[in-house]
Order: C-alpha cells, then sequence, then structure tokens
C-alpha cells in the first residue's frame, strides 16, 4: 500500500507559478511510475503529466506542454509538478497517483493504482 500526500496548491493570478509536491509514504514508490491528473467542477479527471519510475521519460497534455515540468526524487520518495505561466484554465484539483508497473509509463487514469486526496490550484484572471 502507498500513501499518496499533495501539496503546494494556492490562489495565483495568471502568469504565475506554483510548484506542487506528492510525497509517498513507501520506498517501493521509486520502482513506480507516476502521474498528475486534474480535474475541475463538472469536467472528467484529465491526464496532466507523467514520469516514469527512474525520471528518464516524461509526457505531458499538450494543453500543459511547455509550461508544466514533471520530476521526481527517488530520494525523498517525492514527485513534483512545476507549473509556470499559469492560466485561469489550469483552475482544478490536481491528483498525484502511482502506477506500480515498471513497463509502462501511463496517461489513463485507470491504469493507476494509488491515488493522494488532491490538492486546489485556483488561478485568477
Amino acid at each position: 500500500q502507498v500513501l499518496l500526500v499533495e501539496s503546494g496548491g494556492g490562489l495565483v493570478q495568471a502568469g504565475a507559478s506554483l510548484r506542487l509536491s506528492c510525497a509517498a509514504s513507501a520506498r517501493t514508490f521509486s520502482h513506480y511510475a507516476a502521474g498528475w491528473f486534474r480535474q475541475a467542477p463538472g469536467e472528467e479527471r484529465e491526464f496532466v503529466a507523467a514520469i516514469d519510475w527512474s525520471g528518464s521519460n516524461t509526457y505531458y497534455a499538450d494543453s500543459v506542454k511547455g509550461r508544466f515540468t514533471i520530476s521526481r526524487d527517488n530520494a525523498e520518495n517525492t514527485v513534483y509538478l512545476q507549473m509556470d505561466s499559469l492560466k485561469p484554465e489550469d483552475t482544478a484539483v490536481y491528483y498525484c497517483a502511482a502506477d506500480a508497473s515498471r513497463l509502462r509509463v501511463a496517461v489513463r487514469a485507470v491504469e493507476y493504482d494509488y491515488w493522494g486526496q488532491g490538492t486546489q490550484v485556483t488561478v485568477s484572471s
């Protein structure tokens, strides 16, 4: 079992930056791929970014490519999402997720095994 705890959300103005953190409770997290998803009110949960277990491969949704950066520190069991040039449409609850498979980097929520509780990001115009 892996417990994931997100932090770093908040209220910012358009153009600002935030860095989200996702701390995992188990050392096995360093063997898992990880992803960030977000869900706005009335919308389905959508993929934002993912990273493989080693940190060597990353994937991004087109809507955030060039603005967001996913990274990880396996020594600290933590995954990060650096969000720059934030836009009002980035407003959502952001969720961290872990995929126990080492054979893929998933972009579909159903392929992830563990989820955090979410952190709110609000971007004002």
